[in-house]
């Protein structure tokens, strides 16, 4: 069968309708079975909300809210005027774990790969000085790297490093190498922890070039700076994710509820 081929479905295909399952949940359920036996893959096309009312006999409604809930578990994409699609799996983003790029992406089994979009030194304006705890006007490396999986742009990264702390740093090219790396191996640099800001906001004109994603296409945007055991910030940075390669994951112990 060839990509993004309308799925054929049976003619009637029976629900529990008396139980406590909402029929909307077992078709999407039903569809997400498929996917994961893999009968249907990445870019099929799925059936529409009338095909999935027909083949269940259930309402138009059902059928919608099947295919709305298969979206917003990540599942499906629709694309208007085209359909509804089955969607990439998204990436899972744990921020309990501090993680570079291409260390991230050589666990998933994904050949990462970046394009160098700038690298230059600034005099640190006061509130980047601020944060980076130095003082205002002070060499400040700014890399901006567009990050690419399997040779899919995912991800714009800012960072901004002292070079205070890290002379010739700046003679580095880190259109390959991995910041954390030459921190870690040429300079001795652990990093301790990281305070992260998470916000959901549309891509930019740039983005939406680089990304190749529609202008204001929601965005996963992780702000953080990054500490040492002895409290020196090592970098501070921006990194905005796909939407739709992308979700964030935390993992909550316990004894935070109460």
């Amino acid at each position: 069968m060839a990509k993004s081929e309308v799925q054929s479905f049976p003619r009637t295909l029976s629900l529990d309708k008396d139980g406590f399952i909402p029929l909307y949940h077992q078709i999407q359920h039903a569809l997400i079975a498929r996917i994961h036996a893999g009968e249907l893959s990445v870019g099929d096309c799925l059936p529409s909300e009338y095909e999935l009312a027909r083949s269940y006999q259930v309402s138009r409604i059902t059928a919608r809210q099947a295919l709305n809930h298969l979206k917003s578990s990540g599942y499906a994409i629709s694309q208007k005027g085209r359909g509804t699609y089955v969607a990439q799996p998204k990436l899972e983003k744990n921020i309990m774990h501090l993680r570079g790029f291409t260390e991230d992406m050589k666990r998933r089994g994904i050949i990462p790969t970046s394009r160098l979009l700038e690298q230059s030194v600034l005099q640190a304006p006061a509130s980047l000085a601020q944060e980076l705890r130095v003082g205002t006007l002070s060499p400040v490396l700014r890399i901006r790297r567009l990050r690419i999986g399997n040779g899919t742009p995912m991800a714009l990264e800012e960072s901004h490093v002292p070079l205070k702390h890290y002379p010739g740093l700046e003679r580095i090219s880190f259109a390959e190498n991995s910041l954390y790396a030459v921190l870690r191996d040429e300079y001795g640099v652990r990093a301790a922890w990281a305070d992260e800001v998470l916000e959901a906001s549309p891509a930019t004109r740039e983005e939406s070039e680089l990304l190749s994603i529609p202008k204001g296409a929601i965005m996963l945007s992780i702000s953080r700076v990054i500490m040492t055991t002895a409290e020196i910030p090592i970098e501070v940075a921006c990194s905005r994710y796909c939407g739709d390669l992308y979700r964030a994951s935390i993992r909550v112990p316990t004894t935070t509820i109460e």
